[in-house]
């Protein structure tokens, strides 16, 4: 890449960011004065929902003058970049350094810089950028700035997509000779002042997507993840809530950063009150000399409604700029897969009864989980030999395939391609090919392969197309189950180039990415996938708060979710079939349970509710996901709406026993106050046996305004916990 074709926008990069409008959005205002035309500009950037101003002084990198709600058509910029200038205290440096979309050390700036550069030699490179040039394309700002005594070009991207109220940015540096990038932030945007925290998402196995409440104070909190993958622990999103901002109402802020590799958050609140919020790769994960480094995407979004107006924003970009289906006419097919029900034991006959027993429930889609290659009959053995096993499958997989086609459902098929197990014909012929020291602490039982590695991509590619090819496959369960031994972003490059080629190569085969459930979850990977395993926990108790918490990003299409056993295996809980049902029917629906061990009333609750899934699906997948303020704590509810607003679900979860002998009645949101609507119960029949009133849903629909039902709520019946309220409203 030359320093010239840096400017234009990567073809990589493009088709995941590039907005669809019709119309240039990017504003940008000069100064009336010649003499001070390289002194004062300014670009701004509006949605309908909000606008963003960079500015820049004397040809510095330029920094946020504002984002928030909408400006007027005709706001004097200039006036607004002088607004913005602070006081210097006593005790400060004689000028204050800006807080521009990378801050540098060499401007005195008090806080972590934005970029930490080295020579071949190991020296440190102290940088002052000067403004370059600019291209404004259709809804796309590109800005240049070169730092020319080191020969250095700094670029900052910034897509619109005006549908979906998103800003999408990115930096790019390019070196005339080659150098280490310690650390390169994706563009620094400033932190609300009127906001007393942040909300953070933490997690574990069987328990992602914790919502994390991190108060503001003085100085820098580092979240960095070591673990090669998006991770359980550390999803890289943030949302700045401003005080008093709710899932309905007040403003807030949110970030997401689109990588599946190791990378680093940094908050940071400076002895003079500014806050800075830094997204990138880890630090030092790029370990080579290079001459051309890019950050992955982040993107950034403003409500004035509370958090629901960030998660409309997320979701409607990922489903219209991101996600990719193979036939997106296609609705969302119920899934069965088989692992909960036979581990490891495949045997072709039991799998074609659990086959025709999940047919007969409503499946569309049949996956057939880990345990179907060579000599794989534990977790000890076999990864990297993606050859059918002869011993459980003599005639390959084509009988089982023929039959679940001729039941009407389509194939899936399980791999963990990234991992290799030490007992594999792979890694007798290949122990080079291993990531990191061959006496490393193993995870699972399994080793990583190099993924940086041309060889072992042209591996993987040519057994797992050559299965592609022989056999019916529609689905791929792409796992990756375990933690990376050391962080290297060439791994992730690695992962993205292989799950590149094989869509290219099959672009008929779904994919869904799944690392011991959300393990990697985030835009970058379902740019390459259609679905994200969310979890693996099936206790539909953790699964619905988790869900809930997903949905911050991530619409429902693309988010599987399970009818699991009776007895859950990673809680020891045992929950009702109905609760277990409808929590895997609020997402993209499927079964991952042994059929032989239901019950005629489980068989007939689930085929009720794939039913309904079926006639809704529809619109549930265009629709949004948002979530409900319940005044009862022991209540959990979000309500599904239609894009057109002419339909509802909602979803309420009694999570335990309320404090209270009654509940509290549940405040919708997002509907129209002066239409009516048509609201019914769809399951009065869960109401608790020491329900012994007459709610009127208890036992007859009822039409009420948006503006009661969002003001004043509905009344519901007493339920016990995990019980799961379904309520259903059209337009009267």
């Amino acid at each position: 890449m030359t320093r010239d074709s840096l400017l234009e926008p990567q073809p990589a990069m493009e088709p995941q960011h590039k907005a669809k409008e019709p119309q240039p959005n990017v504003k940008e205002l000069q100064p009336n004065a010649k003499e001070s035309q390289r002194k004062f500009q300014h670009w701004r950037l509006d949605t309908p929902q909000q606008s963003l101003v960079l500015g820049s002084e004397n040809a510095a990198l330029p920094r946020v003058l504002y984002w928030g709600s909408p400006l007027p058509a005709e706001e004097n910029l200039t006036a607004l970049a002088q607004s913005t200038h602070l006081d210097i205290n006593a005790g400060s440096l004689d000028k204050l350094a800006p807080l521009s979309v990378c801050p540098q050390t060499s401007d005195g700036f008090p806080g972590q810089a934005g970029m930490q550069l080295r020579d071949a030699q190991g020296n440190a490179l102290w940088t002052r950028f000067c403004f370059e040039n600019q291209a404004i394309h259709e809804n796309h700002l590109v800005l240049r700035f070169s730092e020319q005594s080191l020969g250095l070009i700094y670029q900052l991207d910034i897509i619109t997509d005006t549908t979906n109220n998103l800003f999408t940015l990115s930096a790019q540096l390019h070196s005339d000779s080659p150098i280490y990038i310690d650390w390169l932030a994706a563009p620094v945007l400033p932190a609300p002042q009127n906001a007393d925290h942040t909300l953070e998402f933490s997690g574990r196995w069987c328990g992602e997507f914790q919502l994390k409440k991190v108060p503001w104070s003085a100085g820098a909190r580092l979240r960095e993840n070591l673990l090669g993958r998006t991770s359980h622990e550390h999803f890289p999103g943030l949302i700045m809530p401003c005080k008093h901002a709710d899932n309905n109402s007040g403003s807030a802020f949110a970030l997401h950063y689109a990588y599946s590799g190791g990378h680093k958050m940094l908050t940071e609140e400076l002895s003079d009150g500014r806050r800075q919020v830094q997204f990138g790769n880890a630090g030092q994960s790029d370990r080579k000399l290079s001459q051309h480094f890019a950050t992955a995407p982040l993107y950034a979004t403003y409500s004035a409604c509370g958090l629901n107006g960030l998660a409309r924003a997320f979701q409607g970009h990922l489903r219209s700029a991101i996600v990719k289906f193979p036939d997106a006419s296609k609705a969302r097919p119920v899934h069965y897969n088989c692992w909960e029900a036979v581990y490891f034991d495949h045997d072709i006959e039991v799998l074609k009864d659990i086959a025709e027993r999940a047919a007969n429930l409503g499946a569309e889609r049949f996956v057939l989980d880990d345990g179907w290659f060579k000599q794989r009959n534990n977790d000890l053995t076999s990864l990297g030999d993606w050859v059918v096993d002869k011993t459980k499958f003599p005639d390959g997989l084509a009988p089982l395939i023929s039959h679940i086609n001729s039941l009407g459902m389509g194939f899936g098929l399980w791999f963990e391609p990234e991992m290799i197990s030490e007992d594999s014909d792979l890694f007798r012929a290949h122990p080079d090919w291993v990531l990191g020291p061959l006496t490393q602490v193993q995870g699972r039982q399994q080793l990583v392969l190099n993924m940086s590695l041309q060889p072992v991509q042209e591996h993987l590619f040519s057994q797992i197309s050559a299965l592609l090819s022989e056999y019916p496959i529609e689905y791929i369960k792409w796992d990756h189950n375990r933690v990376l031994p050391i962080v290297d972003a060439a791994q992730t490059q690695g992962i993205y180039a292989l799950l590149d080629r094989l869509r290219s190569a099959h672009p008929q085969v779904e994919i869904e990415s799944c690392s011991s459930g959300g393990g990697r979850a985030d835009f970058a990977i379902l740019q390459r996938t259609h679905r994200l395993w969310l979890s693996d926990s099936n206790d539909a108790l953790e699964r619905f708060w988790i869900q809930h918490n997903a949905a911050l990003f991530f619409p429902s299409e693309v988010t599987g979710s399970h009818i699991g056993p009776a007895h859950c295996h990673t809680s020891g809980r045992e929950l009702p079939i109905a609760f277990r049902t409808w929590v895997a029917t609020s997402r993209h629906m499927g079964f991952e349970m042994d059929p032989r061990e239901l019950s005629e009333g489980d068989i007939e609750v689930i085929k009720d509710a794939t039913q309904w899934y079926k006639i809704n699906r529809h619109w549930l997948h265009q629709g949004f996901i948002q979530r409900l303020d319940c005044d009862d704590k022991a209540v959990l509810g979000e309500q599904q709406i239609a894009a057109d607003g002419s339909q509802f679900v909602v979803f309420i979860a009694q999570l335990t026993v309320s404090e209270q002998t009654l509940p509290r009645p549940v405040r919708l949101c997002g509907l129209d106050p002066n239409q009516q609507y048509h609201i019914t119960l769809r399951n009065p029949q869960q109401s608790a046996p020491t329900s012994r009133g007459n709610p009127v849903l208890k036992a007859q629909s009822i039409t009420l305004s948006g503006q009661i039902l969002m003001q004043r709520g509905l009344s519901l019946p007493v339920a016990f916990p995990a019980t799961l309220w379904i309520i259903e409203g059209k337009l009267a």
